[in-house]
């Protein structure tokens, strides 16, 4: 596979905004570490008289992530005995080695990189479920209406878009175009900021561009872009981000991780009954402003996990070559 590298300026105010689908790869956390490395044995029972387990979770500043925050704002973890605090990092690869080193207990990522860490000896643990891929689909690949490329196929020879390569965007791409009878070895992906994809589009420096929200609607709200799928539908139900932790803390700290695990649930059935307060969430955490969030498409929320889209989504990773060899799943994915 052609794989080239393009690093332009970005508009640093939107790009915090983009998808953790997307599986960024900066390689730094920002924000108070917890005091206190919580013990095993701690009470988390709901008893107002009971003193809260002090945890702390990674998050990207993105859409999906504000259902934690507005959990935490709800007292949803507090009622399941927690008390937790939220670290943002800056890249989904970040917070791996910040969860392995317990320097923070959970996070929420993608689970394309839980899996490759998995493999190269990280052990790490999905835990739960939280965003999934949804109709109308919340990214998705835009071409010029006039590129000719009207199918999967069609982006052999082509040059596609990704903030990051060796993420869940062009592994779908892949399989969509060799599904569709295309060899995906003749694809060229290319990273560049989502903020900047559209220009680039435009300009004709690429000839597909694969984009979450709310860059999606932008771009299809642009005259003479067109939409051409969506990638991540290579896996029916996909999950665009998960909840892990290492499993040294899960075993050591099984009460605590189940209780987080009902935290997570109960949060994420809460944004989605609750859309205007969930929409009302994203602006304050993310920054994007109101009339943008309004019309931006939502994903999934669920804590619960489907263990088969995890070992799909391994077996797809291993055959387009993501994976040198896939990791013990009986160790990465949690009992349910």
């Amino acid at each position: 596979m052609r794989r080239k590298s393009l690093r332009l300026t970005t508009m640093a105010a939107v790009a915090a905004l983009s998808l953790a689908l997307a599986g960024c790869s900066d390689d730094s956390v920002t924000g108070e570490s917890p005091t206190d490395e919580p013990s095993g044995d701690a009470d988390t029972g709901t008893s107002e008289s009971t003193e809260l387990t002090p945890v702390t979770v990674g998050l990207l500043q993105i859409a999906p992530a504000a259902a934690v925050q507005l959990g935490v704002d709800n007292g949803i973890f507090e009622e399941h005995g927690l008390d937790v605090s939220v670290q943002l990092g800056q890249g989904g690869a970040a917070l791996l080695p910040a969860v392995s080193s317990g320097s923070i207990q959970f996070a929420v990522g993608n689970p394309l990189s839980v899996l490759v860490a998995a493999s190269q000896g990280l052990e790490m643990e999905i835990i739960a479920g939280y965003s999934r891929i949804n109709d109308p689909a919340p990214s998705g690949i835009v071409v010029k209406a006039d590129s000719g490329i009207t199918t999967w196929k069609d982006l052999e020879g082509k040059t596609v878009a990704l903030n990051a390569i060796n993420t869940q965007g062009d592994l779908g791409t892949m399989e969509w175009v060799e599904r569709d009878g295309g060899d995906p070895g003749n694809v060229t992906f290319t990273e560049i900021a989502f903020p900047d994809q559209l220009a680039q589009l435009e300009q004709g420096y690429i000839d597909a561009s694969w984009i979450p929200e709310p860059f999606l609607s932008a771009s299809l709200g642009t005259e003479g872009v067109e939409w051409l799928g969506d990638p991540l539908t290579a896996i029916e139900e996909l999950y665009t981000m998960v909840t892990f932790s290492s499993n040294d803390y899960t075993e050591a700290n099984p009460e605590i991780t189940d209780a987080f695990v009902a935290g997570i649930t109960e949060a994420t059935a809460y944004a989605m009954e609750n859309e205007e307060e969930y929409r009302a969430a994203i602006v304050d955490y993310t920054g994007m402003p109101a009339e943008v969030v309004e019309n931006i498409r939502l994903e999934v929320l669920t804590g619960e996990l489907d263990a088969g889209v995890i070992e799909e989504l391994s077996a797809l990773a291993l055959k387009h070559g993501m994976l040198d060899s896939e990791p013990d799943l009986s160790a990465v994915i949690r009992a349910q």
